[in-house]
């Protein structure tokens, strides 16, 4: 369950002046490279290794949730034995490749296990800990409903990212994805109930050409009133995106995926195979929540002409038309 830890000394008093005291490490080891890079569906190990071992100790695994101000407990061992505790339960383990290694596996990446965890060492008095980011590989994109832009409060936007095979990005992969190109005018919505737009290319209608590029932010909004579009994050597939070609409305394109014992893809799944497969198309699809997008990662004249690799969108077109083919996913 969900407990406030108490703030967790790593040995010795803070001096009386108020400055922080050296962090002094008598047990654990510190990590080589604080941040483990994984992706969605791969297991990843956050390392935590002893260098000896007190008469009595336990080790606390825990993942930092900054949204409720606490953590959540993953698993306590005592060397011998080990408790999972929590929804990661089925998907973690303690690596345990010899007896000073108390790091954790954990399985089956999600796309929610993105975040700090916390390896605890409680030994009496003197608890000490070391943190890890868990840092998932995928792609940001901006997504609006068929209604037009500023339609979504938050959990509208959380669960319209949830329907597209993503969830809200954090601020992180938000930021990552601006330095990495991408340049959106309307705000949207992240995970922690911020609201922010992306902007590399300073104009008029996006505050203006004086102010310098960034990721301009809004700061917190009311979660029930408050209405902007939402920022999804989706890492690595678990199955394959392709196309087929034809002229075919909204419920032919959707047959179509169906037939072939697939199903019409998510804008998620899109992006993902776009991003991890340099998915590579010049022709409008179908997508099974009705809009019509391309995924181009070779820029040329004739396709579309803008000079930067992305997905393409012709927004939500009459479902009754028949000019586009349709892109399919089908599972591992």
């Amino acid at each position: 369950g969900l407990r406030l830890l108490r703030g967790c000394r790593r040995g010795g008093a803070e001096p009386a002046w108020g400055a922080a005291a050296p962090l002094h490490l008598q047990y654990l080891l510190e990590p080589l490279h604080p941040t483990v890079h994984t992706q969605r569906g791969a297991t990843a190990t956050l390392p935590c290794v002893l260098r000896a071992l007190p008469r009595n100790y336990r080790v606390k695994w825990s993942k930092v949730e900054p949204a409720n101000y606490g953590e959540n407990i993953i698993i306590i061992t005592n060397g011998l034995f080990h408790k999972n505790y929590g929804p990661l339960s089925p998907r973690v383990r303690l690596r345990h490749s010899h007896r000073y290694d108390a790091s954790l596996t954990i399985s089956n990446v999600a796309l929610e296990d993105e975040g700090r965890y916390r390896c605890q060492l409680v030994n009496g008095l003197e608890d000490e800990s070391i943190s890890l980011t868990l840092h998932l590989e995928g792609v940001v994109f901006p997504y609006q409903p068929s209604n037009g832009r500023y339609k979504f409060n938050y959990h509208e936007a959380k669960r319209a990212c949830e329907q597209q095979d993503s969830r809200l990005a954090t601020y992180q992969q938000l930021y990552k994805a601006w330095t990495e190109g991408l340049d959106w005018c309307n705000a949207g919505w992240i995970l922690d109930g911020t609201v922010h737009y992306p902007i590399i290319n300073s104009r008029e209608p996006c505050g203006g050409r004086l102010l310098l590029p960034g990721v301009r932010s809004y700061g917190a909004r009311d979660k029930q009133k408050d209405r902007f579009d939402a920022f999804c994050f989706t890492s690595a597939l678990q199955g394959q995106v392709y196309f087929i070609r034809g002229h075919l409305n909204f419920k032919e394109a959707a047959q179509a995926c169906r037939n072939q014992g697939a199903a019409l893809a998510k804008v998620g799944q899109l992006y993902s195979a776009w991003k991890f497969s340099q998915l590579d198309r010049c022709d409008g699809g179908w997508l099974a929540d009705g809009s019509v997008r391309y995924p181009i990662t070779m820029p040329r004249q004739r396709c579309g002409g803008l000079p930067e690799p992305g997905v393409r969108s012709f927004g939500f077109p009459s479902k009754e038309m028949r000019t586009y083919g349709s892109y399919c996913f089908v599972g591992k």
